[in-house]
């Protein structure tokens, strides 16, 4: 299952997971990244809940950044390698 959501989420992950330098991961990397990764989904929900309370259209705008962000995380933290979880926090 993991190997093919890895395929389906390559674009995602490709451009982390490339390259040769050094890096330096700590497993706490990955939890953090995947708690930040929840607390981006968690504010895009609540902008997207305020913008249809509001009956604004200007809301969609910050909730599909948000919405990006927190799964670009979510993506990364699950099913990238120790490589793409350092490259997300410069980490070199």
């Amino acid at each position: 299952m993991r190997a093919l959501l890895r395929k389906l989420f390559a674009p995602v992950l490709n451009p982390f997971e490339s390259g040769s330098d050094e890096f330096v991961y700590r497993s706490s990397h990955r939890k953090i990244l995947i708690a930040l990764g929840l607390l981006f989904l968690l504010l895009s929900s609540g902008c997207l809940f305020a913008s249809i309370t509001a009956e604004a259209t200007a809301g969609l705008l910050p909730t599909t950044v948000f919405f990006v962000v927190g799964s670009v995380c979510e993506i990364v933290g699950w099913l990238g390698n120790e490589r793409a979880v350092a490259r997300i926090w410069k980490s070199r």
